[in-house]
């Protein structure tokens, strides 16, 4: 699935730069509860492993998508991905 859908599953009409539209993601998302603070959007759900995968949406963020899961152990695992296509940045509390 790619994010464009996950976009148009929760009606979120928000600019993300193109590249990250066509980015691939689980498609556990959909399955998610959605919560939105001011322009902030955030896709929580919790898998049979006990993880629980957080999709973080800030359209006017330095790094608009976050995708950050939290381990049984309590541990975080994740990535944030910037405006320009090639910079991420690792999440990794393991």
């Amino acid at each position: 699935m790619i994010l464009k859908d996950l976009l148009n599953h929760f009606e979120i009409s928000c600019e993300f730069p193109e590249y990250l539209l066509e980015l691939t993601f689980n498609e556990v998302f959909l399955d998610g509860d959605l919560t939105k603070t001011e322009n902030d959007y955030k896709i929580a759900v919790t898998t049979r492993q006990d993880v629980t995968h957080q999709m973080f949406l800030k359209p006017d963020d330095d790094y608009p998508v976050v995708i950050m899961s939290i381990l049984p152990n309590g541990k975080l695992n994740g990535m944030k991905f910037a405006r320009k296509k090639g910079q991420v940045a690792y999440i990794n509390e393991v």
